[in-house]
């Protein structure tokens, strides 16, 4: 499997990913590359967690990481992430993971997406952390993987901002990975757990390759570890990963191929539906009726 990573880049001679790093691309002022240049760490950190193999052990360490380096130090602008997006789709990669989050919800982003999506790309994006009150995008783009966090104790992790659009959880809190100078870096945050998420994707994906990504997206929202109030919430989303039970557990199929109950919410379709509003009214009318006949009797 092959995992596109939108971040800082990669180190590429990590002694703990070598061989595990294919050539991408730069795509900041700094290109164009191969995007085996990081300055912050942080793509390093994130391909760690998915494809390490040595004192760092990746979730699917015989997956290979591609970068898209979208950014030369910290995070970039949305134009940089969507056409790192869109590169990355022509590259026919399985996964793509995003481990930030923006503000702003720009159209030109929601195309790039899509067309991962109808290109049976599972994105993975990160929630996003506090102080922002809402889920980032493109984390908060429907079809979108929104990872949200987990502590140590197993609860929702204080930095991990909440949402409809949440879809799962993983591990998010003083998080051990590949660092610059081929040392290692402990990390906390959402961009942890996303690529945690992106790394069991992966492993899910070539288990059954003959799965769909909304069919692989459902495997792991249907065996995540519920969490919090029944069912899907803001906090946990359908529960925590359980890399086991994703691997290995019975899943009836999705009940229909291009649909899936369990793709993330979009937060503006939040509200009642008109038919709601309709049923609303038929209900309050007939309410009315049952007041007005029951003074007539009396």
């Amino acid at each position: 499997m092959t995992v596109a990573v939108i971040d800082s880049g990669i180190d590429a001679t990590h002694p703990d990913l070598q061989g595990s790093v294919l050539p991408g691309a730069d795509l900041t002022s700094e290109g164009p590359g191969n995007g085996w240049i990081d300055k912050t760490g942080h793509g390093t950190a994130m391909a760690g967690l998915i494809a390490a193999h040595g004192k760092v052990q990746g979730l699917a360490p015989a997956a290979k990481v591609m970068p898209v380096r979208e950014s030369e130090r910290g995070l970039g602008n949305t134009t940089e992430i969507v056409n790192a997006i869109t590169w990355a789709t022509a590259q026919h990669v399985d996964v793509i993971s995003i481990s930030l989050a923006m503000d702003f919800d720009d159209p030109t982003m929601r195309t790039a997406v899509a067309e991962a999506l109808k290109a049976d790309i599972v994105v993975v994006a990160g929630a996003g952390n506090t102080p922002a009150r809402n889920v980032g995008f493109p984390a908060a783009i429907p079809g979108v993987v929104a990872v949200a966090g987990v502590g140590r104790d197993g609860e929702h992790a204080k930095i991990s901002v909440t949402g409809a659009a949440v879809a799962i959880s993983a591990p998010s809190d003083d998080i051990t990975s590949t660092g610059l100078g081929h040392g290692w870096r402990k990390g906390t945050g959402t961009s942890d757990a996303t690529a945690i998420v992106a790394g069991a994707v992966a492993l899910v994906r070539a288990r059954y390759p003959d799965l769909s990504g909304p069919e692989v997206v459902h495997r792991l929202t249907a065996t995540a570890i519920d969490k919090g109030p029944a069912g899907r919430d803001a906090q946990y989303g359908f529960g925590v990963i359980d890399l086991v039970g994703a691997l290995t557990a019975d899943i009836p199929p999705l009940s229909s191929p291009t649909a899936s109950a369990n793709a993330p919410q979009d937060p503006a379709s939040e509200g009642p539906s008109p038919w709601m509003w309709v049923v609303g009214a038929v209900v309050v009318l007939g309410v009315l009726v049952l007041a007005v006949r029951s003074r007539r009797r009396g």
